[in-house]
């Protein structure tokens, strides 16, 4: 099987919603060999995923209620195929941590802004910025 990590920051708002958008886009076209995780470089584990994150997603039929944070690890990094950061400050971070999986590490999107803080359409905007990446992925 395939695995596909996402890395953010806190593991509360953009991974999180790339994670069970990406994996409900894989159920959707019967997608079996493939399966996607999320984690954070500062993510405090256990924390929920944000409400705006939980609301955005919903709006699509995606579900992060039992979504808890967590912090990327060495053992994350080596089970995974494909490293998705949601920035380049991300992906710099995971190189510098670890070096070897370098060219497993891309940056989705080009870049997707943090909306931490933001309101609701803060957060349908990044999920829909999310979603076309993941189109992009998908494809291939």
């Amino acid at each position: 099987m395939k695995k596909i990590l996402f890395v953010c920051t806190g593991n509360t708002c953009r991974s999180p919603m790339a994670e069970v958008l990406f994996n409900k886009m894989l159920k959707e076209r019967n997608i079996t060999d493939i399966s996607a995780s999320s984690a954070g470089i500062a993510a405090y584990t256990g924390s929920p995923a944000s409400d705006n994150a939980m609301a955005a997603v919903k709006e699509l039929g995606a579900d992060l209620s039992q979504h808890k944070a967590r912090l990327v690890t060495r053992r994350l990094i080596e089970e995974s195929d494909e490293i998705y950061c949601m920035s380049d400050s991300h992906a710099k971070a995971l190189i510098g941590l670890f070096p070897e999986a370098e060219d497993k590490i891309r940056v989705l999107g080009g870049g997707i802004e943090d909306p931490f803080g933001g309101d609701i359409n803060v957060y349908r905007a990044c999920r829909d910025q999310i979603l076309a990446a993941l189109n992009d992925i998908i494809k291939r």
